[in-house]
């Protein structure tokens, strides 16, 4: 628990995500919702000092929420977004305007609300119960930040599920659900069915529902969820969605048909059907939010939100020649919707891979969709692991590789990133490759975001408007 008596000038961004990991690992979520309420009832409720958008779903979330919050932006708002997890300092997960909240201010607020958060705690001890993990104080310290600011709306991306998810003790205006598929599935179900139950817990009076394409069952339990809680829902492929798409270089142009209006050749700086997708649901909730569904948005403002949006970690390439991408798929079905992209926008003729997967999930399945979908253009792949204690070991995931289809005399593995990337740009000059091959960092955040470090990437959020227009 935090101690009251400690003086503010003692800590630092570094020093209170230390006291936070100290309480559980990241993993650590617990299913519960009574403690974050209890917290924000101390706290006067922060959650309810602006209006909401709360994107859940398995995939995109991330992406989708900065596409949102650029959308946003566009129309003169002052945003906050809370996402999670961080790729390089936990600042990331709590933006103002687009870029992470300074140091200045998550310390401030910190030593504002800690001693309600050790009340909350010593509550929570007194009942046997664990007190506030890690994703849970995030959550709050998101909410407070966001109030003392304040903003005019908050984009909130779900962390794990929905229902009992800390995030939900907010209640949205607009509560949008990305593709649903198997993920977590010890904690949310073994089947789509199941999994969409749990985020279609977020689905509450009031809101509006903005849904991606889903499966059959997981549509089902969608559409009955809104049904109950009496609101508004919206399908894409039904009511709205990607007319069409063009790649080009660094991205693709897209005609999105929304929900009141149709908006044509938008140059969006993302790679791959699945970003085009995101997009579209995007620009629904944002018609949701700002019109009910039935105002048409300004082209213009559209246009402003493609040149401001960003994705780190997605498809993102670090260096050239070789060419050194990274992206964050983290179980099959994003793994496969990477996969299609990157064939799709890159001129890369061999491929090596490098892959780090940690504990909680399928590797079996991710290794296996690794093989169907990279089997013919990857040369070799090299296993490694992040540094987060929940990495699978590389000599695990090199043997869990043999059953999966890829060859022993293809397959090495070194429990370091950086040995494991050196190896993968070695191998590519071994192959003659060096300029017209790539190598691929992928199968979880923790391993891109250490890769990012490793090459100096920093997330700084949305570009000033300046800085852009000095590219185009």
């Amino acid at each position: 628990m935090p101690d009251p008596e400690q003086p503010v000038d003692e800590f630092s961004v570094e020093s209170i995500y230390a006291e936070m990991l100290a309480r559980a690992p990241e993993s650590d979520m617990r299913p519960r919702l009574e403690p974050m309420q209890r917290a924000m009832d101390v706290l006067g409720e922060p959650q309810r000092t602006a209006p909401v958008i709360h994107v859940g779903g398995t995939n995109g979330k991330t992406s989708t929420a900065r596409m949102i919050e650029a959308g946003l932006l566009a129309h003169d708002l002052r945003v906050g977004r809370y996402s999670s997890p961080h790729m390089g300092k936990v600042t990331e997960r709590i933006a103002i305007d687009g870029k992470p909240v300074t140091d200045e201010t998550f310390v401030r607020i910190w030593d504002e609300i800690r001693p309600h958060i050790g009340f909350v705690d010593q509550e929570l001890v007194e009942q046997g119960e664990t007190p506030l993990t890690l994703f849970e104080l995030l959550t709050v310290l998101a909410f407070a930040i966001f109030a003392d600011e304040p903003v005019d709306v908050m984009v909130i991306e779900v962390g794990l599920g929905g229902s009992w998810d800390a995030t939900n003790v907010a209640d949205a205006a607009v509560q949008v659900i990305g593709p649903i598929s198997l993920d977590h599935t010890a904690m949310l179900g073994e089947t789509v069915e199941e999994i969409a139950e749990e985020k279609a817990g977020i689905i509450k009076s009031g809101g509006f529902l903005i849904s991606a394409a889903q499966e059959r069952d997981a549509a089902d339990v969608l559409l009955e969820a809104a049904q109950t809680a009496g609101v508004p829902f919206r399908f894409e492929g039904v009511e709205f969605g990607v007319e069409s798409r063009l790649p080009g270089v660094g991205g693709q142009q897209v005609t999105v048909q929304g929900l009141a209006g149709r908006y044509p050749d938008l140059m969006l700086p993302l790679l791959g059907a699945h970003q085009a997708e995101n997009f579209a649901l995007a620009v629904a909730a944002l018609e949701a939010f700002l019109g009910g569904g039935e105002r048409e948005l300004a082209l213009e403002n559209l246009r402003t939100a493609c040149e401001h949006v960003t994705s780190p970690g997605r498809l993102e390439t670090l260096r050239s020649a070789p060419a050194i991408i990274v992206d964050a798929a983290h179980n099959p079905a994003g793994i496969e919707a990477s996969a299609q992209a990157l064939k799709e926008s890159f001129g890369v003729t061999g491929l090596v891979l490098v892959v780090g997967i940690l504990q909680d999930k399928d590797a079996r399945a991710m290794l296996r969709e690794l093989f169907e979908q990279y089997s013919e253009l990857a040369s070799a792949v090299c296993f490694t692991a992040s540094t987060s204690p929940r990495a699978i070991p590389a000599a695990d995931l090199a043997e869990l590789a043999l059953d999966a289809g890829f060859q022993e005399g293809d397959i090495h593995s070194t429990e370091r990133l950086d040995e494991a990337i050196s190896w993968a740009v070695a191998r590519t000059d071994e192959d003659g490759a060096t300029e017209t091959g790539g190598i691929l960092v992928t199968g979880s955040i923790t391993v891109v975001g250490e890769a990012r470090a490793l090459f100096g990437a920093v997330d700084t959020g949305i570009p000033d408007a300046d800085a852009v227009e000095g590219e185009l």
